[in-house]
């Protein structure tokens, strides 16, 4: 599915215990994914959702996801219902040795379901 259609899920299991989801943001064939490591639940979460294996956990997410359109559900990506400003945090990835210096992980600064906020100044 990393080859696969873009906006729809690719989900995999790492370490043999945690399901990661990926969304394909690239053209068919060609292999790039966008790795969703955290959300910030709105309602209807009690869970903790600040790593990719805890946020698959919360949100129900497995395998059986896997190449699901991300833009007509059962995983659903949209616009949000309200605009908010916020600014755009960038760090080195986690958790990897290849090319680990590259400034290749996004997210909103200062959000507190977001781990290990190491910044490029």
């Amino acid at each position: 599915m990393i080859f696969g259609h873009p906006g729809h899920a690719y989900v995999y299991l790492i370490y043999g215990m945690y399901e990661c989801l990926n969304i394909v943001a690239e053209p068919d064939g060609v292999a790039g994914c966008v790795l969703i490591r955290a959300i910030e639940p709105l309602s209807g979460i009690d869970r903790t959702t600040n790593g990719p294996g805890k946020l698959t956990r919360a949100m129900g997410i497995t395998r059986k996801h896997n190449g699901a359109d991300v833009t007509r559900g059962p995983i659903l990506v949209s616009s949000p219902v309200k605009k908010v400003e916020f600014e755009v945090g960038v760090s080195p990835r986690i958790g990897i040795t290849k090319s680990a210096d590259l400034p290749l992980r996004f997210f909103i600064k200062g959000n507190r379901f977001v781990s290990a906020q190491r910044l490029y100044r």
